[in-house]
């Protein structure tokens, strides 16, 4: 008995019968047919008709699954569909399809640098390289403005080393310099790739959280690099999603707290301040520096909430100092990329301080010296100097270490330039640390701008810094980062001590 054939599945047959090459092959006995029946009226009017009537089947049967992708990125949407298909269409063959993340090193970095303009350019460049790599009947779409995610239609040829070849492609049309305002720009880009292989029993959804934590790897082995998802990628990643989740929950827990480094002057030796320096005390792996976790707050898009955290203990930390009586200046907070460029930091600064019964001058902002090489018209810039306007210290950490210029340091009111360590290590017994060293106070006395020496460890290295004419030091010479409880047994010890100590010579004048 004959099976009911759906009228949608017989018009399916039937355009694409009439749309591929044999069709074409019927062309000609068909017009030599309508000559013989009709004459030449009716010869001249299929010659007219039947070219439009099989472009109008060869439409009609291109179908979804089949469709050349069309030169352009595609939506989310589509691009998930096109890959849950690929999925499904390997699922009894012995075809492989890899599902690939690329992403430009350094954008936020080149967006500060060069403006909107000049990355908006970048971008478009980045998109047209990429689309012009991957082939007909793969599929692309734009995960960010910075990231692509392409899908590679399913082949018996597709392997790691395929990959692999593909990869190195890509990247090396994306490193075609781009020409910016007469200058040619390198670009790079570092990828993460997943096989369908690799990750089948895992379902179509982790497929391409598989490539997202393949490029994770890249990115955090440097720039310019490939990576491809393993079990041992699996492994890597599961925990850095755990531990994510921790701190995550240590930042409620208030496992998560700053530690207080004391800053004393080498005229009085008195304390002028605490600089708080994050750690995690984690309750199985011990105290946690935040080279070890800093990392993954970046990543899980946490570091607003860290710094708000480290805030909200630093200034509560302050508040006791002020109602025992112990007179602490100042305390220093170190900001992020993330806090600083949030346009609603001034407002939420304000309200925290004022919660707290503090004035502006009681915090030292600490920025990276990177930060001063940006743009002037940046949002980060913008909000260091309202928050040099509001009267908060700004305090140039690291200096040395980055790209800061003397009009960006008077241009931003910083109140204190913090000397490198890697200057101050071992100054007093190497001439040229000296020398080094000098040209730094030296300059910032010209500019009226303090000055304080970071990682101080030996007497020797301390009274080097006051002879020299540094107005403040702060290093394991002269306390270690401590739990806020032990800030007043030092405190108190460091006073009684100052009254048996000499005085440290400050140099000559001239």
């Amino acid at each position: 008995m004959w099976k009911r054939i759906p009228v949608e599945k017989a018009l399916n047959v039937l355009t694409t019968a009439l749309s591929g090459p044999p069709a074409l092959a019927f062309a000609p006995a068909i017009s030599l047919a309508a000559f013989w029946m009709g004459g030449e009226r009716a010869l001249v009017t299929v010659a007219l008709t039947l070219p439009l009537l099989l472009a109008a089947f060869s439409a009609l049967a291109t179908t979804p699954g089949d469709q050349t992708v069309p030169s352009g990125l595609i939506p989310l949407d589509s691009f998930a569909a096109g890959m849950e298909g690929f999925f499904r269409s390997t699922a009894t063959t012995r075809d492989d399809s890899a599902c690939l993340i690329v992403a430009l090193d350094g954008y936020i970095e080149f967006e500060d640098l060069h403006g909107t303009a000049a990355t908006a350019h970048v971008v478009d460049q980045f998109r047209s390289r990429m689309l012009s790599v991957i082939r007909a009947h793969d599929i692309a779409a734009r995960l960010d403005e910075d990231k692509i995610v392409v899908g590679l239609n399913p082949s018996k040829h597709l392997d790691l080393e395929a990959c692999i070849q593909m990869s190195g492609r890509i990247q090396a049309t994306i490193e075609e310099p781009v020409v910016l305002n007469g200058t040619g720009i390198y670009l790079s880009c570092s990828i993460g790739f997943s096989l369908l292989s690799s990750i089948r029993n895992d379902g179509f959804e982790a497929w391409i959280d598989a490539a997202s934590a393949a490029l994770d790897e890249a990115q955090r082995n440097g720039p310019s690099t490939i990576r491809a998802y393993s079990s041992e990628t699996r492994r890597r990643s599961r925990i850095r999603a755990n531990l994510r989740r921790e701190f995550d929950a240590a930042l409620d827990s208030g496992e998560i707290r700053p530690w207080f480094q004391p800053q004393i002057s080498t005229d009085t030796g008195r304390v002028t301040g605490f600089e708080a320096l994050a750690r995690w005390e984690h309750p199985q792996k011990g105290v946690l520096s935040p080279h070890v976790f800093l990392p993954f707050a970046e990543q899980a898009g946490l570091m607003e909430r860290f710094g708000q955290t480290m805030r909200h203990h630093a200034f509560a930390a302050m508040r006791q100092w002020d109602n025992a009586g112990i007179v602490v200046p100042r305390i220093g907070v170190n900001f992020s990329s993330d806090e600083l460029r949030n346009p609603a930091l001034i407002d939420r600064l304000k309200w925290e301080l004022d919660q707290n019964d503090l004035t502006p001058d009681r915090l030292a902002v600490e920025v990276l010296e990177t930060v001063f090489s940006r743009r002037p018209d940046d949002v980060i810039t913008r909000n260091v100097t309202s928050l040099s306007k509001l009267g908060c210290c700004i305090d140039l950490d690291d200096f040395g270490t980055g790209h800061a210029s003397i009009a960006s340091i008077k241009r931003f009111d910083v109140s204190r330039i913090k000397i490198d360590r890697s200057f101050v290590a071992k100054a007093d017994r190497d001439a040229s640390q000296q020398q080094l060293v000098s040209a730094i106070l030296t300059m910032a006395e010209r500019l009226n701008v303090e000055t304080l020496a970071e990682g101080v460890e030996t007497p020797g290295e301390h009274a080097l810094m006051a002879q020299l004419g540094c107005n403040h030091v702060q290093g394991f010479g002269i306390g270690k980062p401590m739990p806020f409880e032990n800030t007043f047994d030092w405190i108190m010890t460091h006073q009684n001590k100052l009254n048996g100590v000499p005085k440290i010579g400050r140099k000559a004048g001239p």
